[in-house]
């Protein structure tokens, strides 16, 4: 017999809806941690070792990942480790024909490959990471590293920069401060305040440059594709041998600036 309240069953009804709530929201995020995990890798894991770096016991990351594998979200391999599933990208093929403003920018991304013969890129920014979200390669024979889904610290591109532009000072002095690294040339700016003056520059001109920063003999030539309230939500550059930047910086400029404030105009984004 239940000898509650209405009042304290309610309660402890609550508490028990919340709670699983709790529990649901918990096996998410540890689901969620697996996959950015081996995002950000981009490579196959083990369970162990992923339950190292998500700082989950092992016997949660088993479950988790097996969980993960029967639904398509991962896949296993011969060797035990396991990578992105099918089943992700499905979603992303979903999602990518959803946004108005990609097939915008693919649109103005191609273009802008057969005008300057170089490898122009579409990015957006993700977390601490500037990510590749399209990318059209151009027709010589110089190829660049980092293809669709390549994720690098902000402070190594061009576009890095651009895309936390928009936020107060403060809060990019705190970003950078948080997640600038060095990069492999050794020639990407980490000093925080330094990253923060730059991006405010950068934005302001709608234009930013790197050269050398994070692929030795490789530059970008970036601006900003800016929404209407003023926000940076992508980047169109182009990205090209070093030396062709120092040799006519201004036809590479003026075409990538261009791209963007016609990908804006068609979005209905110019005059802020």
């Amino acid at each position: 017999m239940d000898v509650r309240t209405p009042h304290s069953r309610a309660t402890a009804d609550s508490q028990e809806t919340q709670g699983a709530r709790r529990s649901r929201v918990s096996g998410i995020d540890r689901a969620l941690q697996v996959l950015d995990h081996l995002l950000e890798t981009g490579t196959p894991a083990g369970a162990y070792a992923i339950a190292k770096a998500i700082g989950a016991p092992l016997s949660t990351a088993y479950v988790i990942i097996d969980d993960l594998v029967e639904k398509g979200l991962l896949s296993r391999r011969g060797d035990g480790c396991v990578w992105l599933g099918p089943r992700l990208y499905h979603y992303g093929l979903a999602y990518a024909r959803s946004l108005d403003f990609l097939d915008v920018a693919t649109r103005e991304m191609h273009e802008l490959c057969r005008l300057s013969e170089e490898t122009v890129q579409v990015c957006g920014r993700d977390g601490d990471h500037m990510v590749v979200l399209a990318m059209a390669d151009g027709p010589g024979h110089f190829r660049v590293t980092s293809r669709i889904g390549t994720r690098v610290p902000l402070n190594w591109t061009a576009s890095g920069r651009l895309l936390v532009g928009h936020l107060p000072e403060a809060e990019r002095l705190a970003l950078f401060t948080r997640c600038a690294k060095a990069s492999p040339t050794g020639r990407a700016e980490t000093d925080p305040a330094t990253l923060a003056r730059a991006a405010g520059v950068a934005l302001g001109e709608r234009l930013s440059i790197q050269a050398g920063e994070s692929d030795y003999a490789v530059a970008c030539v970036a601006s900003p594709i800016v929404d209407a309230s003023g926000a940076c939500v992508a980047t169109i550059s182009i990205v090209l041998p070093e030396h062709k930047v120092a040799q006519d910086s201004a036809r590479y400029t003026d075409a990538v600036k261009a791209a963007a404030e016609r990908i804006e105009t068609t979005l209905g984004w110019r005059g802020h």
